[in-house]
């Protein structure tokens, strides 16, 4: 009696590996170009005509300008120095907050707390100065809900007209 062929024992292997790899192939592909582009469209950069101390005082006084506070410029090459490191360019956090968004938003997403205060990077690169924040507005929709509106609502223009000090 002549044994059956299956699928599995015909030539070429069973159906379902090729199915498997190429879906496995697919999925890789798309993390892989989500994450390529989407890097660049979480972060927001503008060039300031301005060196890195200036930049940081005329950010704290258009954050203020604007109903926000700025709680501190943090000077990471101070910090870490103290650790016996350096760092070869200026870089400085300029924080930001708004106690009703804040309060608007940690009402219904305590989690998001972890992105607050908000903050914008200030930094020297190939000898040109530049402000580098969240895409809040972005930030915002991926979140969806409260956040959404919040973040890609007022705080969306008002990091707007804050950054209009660099122009």
């Amino acid at each position: 009696m002549k044994p059956e062929t299956s699928a599995a024992s015909a030539p070429g292997g069973h159906p379902v590996r090729p199915f498997a790899l190429g879906v496995l192939a697919g999925f890789l592909a798309a993390l892989l170009a989500v994450g390529l582009l989407m890097k660049p469209l979480m972060l927001t950069t503008h060039a300031s005509p301005y060196g890195v101390e200036e930049t940081c005082q005329r950010l704290k006084a258009s954050i203020e300008a604007n109903g926000w506070r700025c709680p501190a410029i943090r000077d990471m090459n101070a910090a870490i120095a103290k650790e016996g490191l350096t760092l070869a360019a200026p870089v400085r956090i300029v924080e930001l907050c708004k106690a009703d968004y804040a309060q608007d938003v940690l009402e219904t997403n305590p989690e998001v707390s972890t992105l607050m205060p908000c903050a914008f990077g200030v930094y020297e690169k190939d000898g040109r100065v530049y402000v580098t924040g969240l895409n809040t507005g972005l930030m915002g929709k991926l979140m969806g809900g409260n956040v959404a509106r919040v973040m890609g609502g007022g705080v969306g223009a008002d990091e707007k007209k804050i950054l209009e000090c660099l122009d």
